[in-house]
């Protein structure tokens, strides 16, 4: 059998062979990595694999993995590699002994291998689909003018002050605080900030936060959607510069303060758009392509179809 004509079962099949997680064959002796040659340079022609009559060159076995690495299948190193050739042989042996039995002949396996290269096939005009789409200039600057909140970014400092029930633990030596006392010590942190208090000296003395107490307080950048909603809209509508009230959080109170507010420009934010567009771009172009080939059901044999969900109602006014 043509290697190439296996290609499309095999990545099937080795994706079944790897799932059924067959023993590894037992590793034959190695000389220590000192002593090890350099592999020699194989010509393309070479026979690599051989499975009971059936040969194969490097050329051959190559344009398996290239097809295995197009369908996110890669072959990363040489253990990997040996690994595909272990599975392939495995495969092509079971293989060989049910055409002996001429399974190859019987109707359900004619059928099956047909539906698995159209699957491949499928595949493939998907993956050139995606090459081939591009959102244009237009659609790409019309998302970042309706999205620009997405691509503001914060740098913040906080004091936290946890309380019962808090995820955040509750550090050696201190007392569980029940929220009442929480609130007091956050609203008596905001006192000794607003009075000239060091924000990074307080934090570091009172932030239940240990993970960026030490750092004075100082979170990483982050965008929208990083943090929990109260913090998230405290830290994006609050003025730089200006020290918070407390702010309760499920992890505590938070005395906040924003240190800088930068916002992505459109070039900055044109790679992340296109990734954000190119998956509906792509399901579009796919639906269209599928529509092209009209499908009908016979409904004597296949029964009607299920009827499509109404649209949800606005609920009723009160009744007085």
């Amino acid at each position: 059998m043509k290697l190439q004509f296996c290609i499309p079962l095999l990545m099937v099949a080795c994706t079944a062979f790897a799932q059924q997680q067959l023993p590894a064959p037992t590793p034959s002796p190695r000389p220590a990595p000192s002593l090890v040659a350099p592999a020699a340079p194989v010509a393309p022609d070479a026979v690599v694999l051989t499975i009971g009559a059936e040969k194969y060159t490097r050329a051959q076995f190559e344009e398996l993995l290239a097809a295995l690495a197009d369908n996110g299948r890669p072959v990363p190193n040489a253990a990997a590699k040996r690994q595909v050739a272990q599975q392939f042989g495995q495969l092509m042996a079971l293989a060989q002994e049910a055409r002996k039995r001429k399974l190859d002949q019987t109707p359900a396996a004619k059928q099956m291998a047909a539906i698995q290269v159209d699957s491949v096939l499928a595949g493939a005009l998907q993956r050139q689909v995606s090459d081939e789409v591009k959102p244009d200039d237009a659609a790409l600057q019309a998302y970042y003018d309706a999205h620009k909140s997405q691509y503001e970014q914060v740098k913040a400092s906080h004091i936290l002050i946890r309380y019962k029930g808090s995820q955040v633990p509750v550090r050696p030596n201190e007392k569980d605080l029940t929220e009442e006392e929480a609130l007091a010590k956050a609203q008596d942190v905001e006192k000794q900030l607003a009075g000239g208090g060091d924000f990074a000296a307080i934090a570091k003395a009172n932030s239940d936060d240990t993970g960026t107490a030490n750092n004075g307080g100082a979170l990483p950048p982050f965008t929208r959607g990083q943090m929990v909603p109260e913090f998230e809209q405290a830290v994006f509508s609050q003025q730089v510069g200006k020290i918070s009230d407390p702010v309760k959080t499920k992890y505590g109170y938070h005395i906040i303060k924003v240190e800088e507010r930068t916002s992505k420009t459109f070039e900055e934010a044109k790679p992340e758009i296109e990734k954000q567009l190119k998956p509906q771009l792509v399901r579009e172009a796919m639906d269209r392509i599928e529509k092209q080939v009209p499908v009908t059901l016979d409904d004597n044999y296949f029964g009607p179809a299920a009827p499509a969900p109404h649209p949800a109602l606005p609920n009723p006014p009160p009744a007085h």
